[in-house]
């Protein structure tokens, strides 16, 4: 029932609409008024000016007329960086883009899934049950866009998100937590060639914390990175500052907490060490969520793809997303794969078939 055509021509279109998180308005008044044109009731909310995005989020729905509870979809409307100006091309049946930009799958082939999924319910006529669609800002910017999401307006206790690697199928019941440490360790300056004994060295505190952590992969469940070590000025002076920015990510709470003090605890030992000045601060970004693989709403998925004929498989992740969020507000939330494959990098691709059985998957769904 998927009209294959259309999905690729509106999943060629959304991909060439700009929005880089934080200007996903274009993409955001696209997809409106799509479902608009589609029959559903259709409303917007304020993200944006909270979070300093020129986009908002979406929440869509189309009432149904089966007695099945409600379910939400959802997907993200922006993308990364470099995603200005993309050109996507198909050839073999693998869509990409030309030049040195990302293709956009993630999220763009979940949006086009979904709003295919509903112009065929709608078009058709088809019983289904009501459906929740609902498009977020910001994911790529930290899940900014569903931490402002107003949960009050949406009705359905499950979701499926798509927004996964991995074939169609690929069913995330897992993902970690992650917390975030931005520091900065202040230290002394002084004259590197004429007193540097005066000095105390912020790089050298901060690469003596460094060296002391436990970093990159820590066990199965536990990782944690610096994303940012920064320090400049002239070489004859002893360097006062340095900006620290590292996270942590694990699928065990306990071991989350304990990895993101250690570090902390590195880099304050460091500092009293050295006699430098430490400002520390620690946040968590979204907690973890794990939905049993016997929960009915995982099953509900399981038999969904079994019925268009791709084989499910349960795993977990080592990435957050919005259904992070999600599951804090209530939400029993899975993720679910559309084939996108090099995420993040201009080697982006995605097969048509993916893209097809995405949409099929959130068909098959929405008749159950």
């Amino acid at each position: 029932m998927i009209n294959r055509a259309r999905l690729l021509e509106t999943f060629f279109e959304y991909v060439k609409i700009d929005s880089e998180t934080g200007n996903e308005k274009a993409m955001a008044d696209r997809v409106a008024a799509d479902l608009a044109a589609i029959g559903c009731e259709v409303a917007t909310d304020r993200a944006g000016e909270a979070i300093g995005s020129n986009g908002y989020n979406i929440y869509a729905t189309l009432y149904g007329e089966n007695d099945a509870e409600p379910i939400m979809m959802s997907s993200h409307l922006d993308t990364v960086a470099p995603g200005v100006g993309i050109e996507p091309y198909a050839q073999d049946g693998v869509i990409r883009s030309r030049g040195e930009t990302i293709l956009g799958g993630d999220d763009k082939s979940g949006v086009a899934a979904i709003i295919e999924a509903l112009r065929c319910v709608a078009e058709r006529r088809l019983r289904h049950r009501t459906v929740e669609a609902v498009f977020t800002i910001c994911e790529e910017g930290g899940l900014r866009g569903a931490q402002e999401l107003e949960y009050g307006r949406i009705q359905s206790k499950n979701a499926a998100v798509f927004d996964s690697g991995g074939d169609v199928g690929r069913i995330i019941t897992t993902a970690p937590g992650q917390i975030r440490i931005d520091a900065e360790i202040i230290g002394r300056a002084a004259h590197a060639g004429v007193n540097p004994e005066d000095g105390v060295s912020a790089i050298v505190v901060a690469a003596h914390a460094v060296a002391s952590m436990k970093l990159l992969r820590i066990d199965s469940e536990t990782t944690a990175n610096i994303g940012t070590f920064l320090a400049d000025g002239p070489t004859n002076i002893v360097t006062e500052r340095v900006k620290f920015r590292a996270e942590a990510r694990s699928r065990n709470q306990q071991k989350l907490e304990a990895q993101a003090a250690h570090m902390a605890s590195c880099l304050e030992k460091a500092c009293e060490t050295f006699g430098a000045k430490l400002h520390c601060r620690t946040q968590t970004s979204y907690i973890g969520y794990h939905v049993p693989k016997e929960h009915r709403f995982v099953c509900q998925v399981m038999r969904a793809c079994e019925a268009i004929g791709v084989e499910p498989v349960t795993a977990s992740s080592g990435g957050g997303s919005d259904a992070n969020i999600m599951a804090q507000n209530g939400i029993t939330a899975v993720v679910l794969g559309t084939g996108m494959d090099r995420v993040h990098t201009i080697d982006e691709q995605i097969t048509i078939d993916n893209l097809n059985h995405t949409a099929r998957l959130a068909l098959q769904l929405m008749l159950a």
